[in-house]
């Protein structure tokens, strides 16, 4: 279960929920990330959709640690039943699915709360330190 939230106010007096210190809130990919990579103009396939073993071992790590785990996925709101399935015929733990990401990549997500992107290539790993650049706004 996902831990209370702290509520903190930001300048212009709004309340914002933070969480707790060391937890963090991840978002993951569905297609092409933890499992082969599948268009939804394909649903039928989603069902047999080949797990990328690494990634169900480091989701789950991540969810007993007591860190928020929610998949992000381009899926449509209609594959919700067929994704739920096959996300507990394989056992992922998760607090939640958020559909109707923007097809197509080259995302720039813009937030008031900080946000860590990591591009998967091939492999879930526990996570290292590595300086990158980045775009940022200017000051």
């Amino acid at each position: 279960m996902i831990e209370k939230f702290t509520l903190q106010e930001d300048a212009h007096g709004n309340k914002n929920p933070i969480l707790p210190e060391g937890v963090k809130n991840y978002l993951i990919d569905i297609d092409g990330t933890i499992c082969e990579d599948i268009p939804n103009e394909q649903p039928e396939r989603m069902i047999t959709a080949e797990v990328f073993p690494d990634a169900l071992e480091q989701v789950n790590k991540w969810y007993d640690q007591g860190h928020v785990i929610h998949f992000f996925t381009s899926r449509t709101e209609a594959l919700r039943e067929i994704t739920e399935q096959w996300l507990d015929k394989h056992g992922f733990k998760y607090h939640g699915i958020i559909f109707g990401k923007p097809r197509g990549g080259n995302y720039h997500w813009i937030d008031n709360h900080i946000v860590k992107a990591t591009r998967y290539k091939g492999k879930f790993t526990d996570f290292v330190l590595k300086e990158e650049t980045i775009e940022v706004f200017s000051d």
